[in-house]
């Protein structure tokens, strides 16, 4: 079992450039393409990539996980070619694609529920007590469409806010010192920020279905690396199988990475929506226009709030053989 690989800001594109460059001088020629290289950040949705990854669903040789700081790290990653693949959200996902950077949804990882959330400190009790106070949040990420549709629903526009770029690694720390008034976040952030007394303000589950992750892969990976990327959907669905059956081991293979108790992951999960074989076939085969239809919600909203620039389209298409995967 390969060992967790974390990331920094500054050295994440330096250091997947120079394994990448290791990969290539030992295997030439007449070796199998080398494996996928995913990446990833700490949250819930994403676990049970790990899980799989611990069952030995799939072999290092095949997938390896590159765990970032930050989606933002990810994005960056994908965007500059150090990445085959990606967990990102359907907004995030629209910001490459914004960039005309070819790529493929292949996987509906999860859609929240109530698992994203704007948390204010323990003396503001309603969303609109942050009208003239300072928000925390990721700008570049998710984190961004969450703020502005919580604005948008309450009334109030970004100018009567006072918005403070921090990392999902900064959250924690910052809220913690009182540097913000609130924060954009997930978990296992959190579960943590409430366990002490932080107040939910907004959460996903006030934007039923716009909060989605998927799994996109280079189109280039996809063409040379396709029966990598069949392995890890079938270690997707195997891992799901695993937490539906046997949820006690599993919750504790989770716990030791998020830091979380099992009855705090529990309680996280009732927030997401993880979609079934079935699901996904609905959302991804060609023909269905249900995670298109989804994408292009998110780009009027994100259009109408500055977060992108340009029309964009999507198009979740798989081919046979990633079908039979699900």
């Amino acid at each position: 079992m390969s060992r967790q690989i974390r990331l920094s800001v500054l050295g994440s594109i330096a250091l997947l450039m120079t394994l990448l460059l290791s990969l290539n001088l030992t295997g030439c020629g007449r070796n199998p393409p080398q494996p996928l290289l995913v990446g990833t950040n700490v949250w819930l949705g994403y676990e049970p990539l790990f899980l799989a990854r611990q069952l030995d669903y799939f072999t290092s040789k095949e997938v390896r996980l590159l765990e970032f700081t930050s989606n933002t790290d990810s994005i960056h990653a994908f965007r500059h070619g150090a990445l085959d693949a990606a967990a990102l959200t359907l907004d995030e996902a629209l910001l490459l694609a914004q960039d005309d950077i070819d790529f493929q949804v292949v996987l509906v990882l999860d859609i929240s529920s109530g698992a994203d959330v704007i948390l204010g400190q323990a003396d503001i009790k309603a969303f609109s007590d942050l009208k003239g106070r300072s928000i925390g949040v990721e700008n570049t990420a998710v984190g961004a469409y969450m703020l502005a549709r919580a604005l948008e629903t309450h009334g109030l526009s970004p100018a009567d806010v006072t918005s403070v770029p921090l990392e999902i690694f900064e959250h924690e720390q910052a809220f913690n010192a009182g540097s913000v008034d609130a924060v954009v976040t997930f978990d296992p952030v959190r579960s943590k920020l409430l366990s002490k007394g932080a107040q939910q303000l907004f959460d996903s589950s006030q934007i039923p279905d716009e909060i989605v992750d998927v799994l996109i892969v280079n189109s280039t990976s996809l063409a040379s690396k396709e029966a990598y990327v069949t392995k890890l959907i079938k270690a997707w669905f195997a891992s799901l199988d695993y937490l539906d059956n046997n949820q006690d081991a599993a919750l504790q293979h989770m716990t030791q990475r998020l830091g979380l108790t099992p009855e705090e992951i529990t309680t996280a999960l009732k927030g997401l929506h993880l979609p079934s074989r079935a699901e996904n076939k609905l959302l991804l085969k060609s023909g269905s226009a249900k995670l298109a239809a989804s994408s292009q919600k998110l780009v009027k909203v994100m259009r109408r709030n500055g977060l992108l620039q340009k029309e964009v389209t999507i198009t979740p298409l798989m081919n046979d053989e990633l079908l039979k995967a699900l």
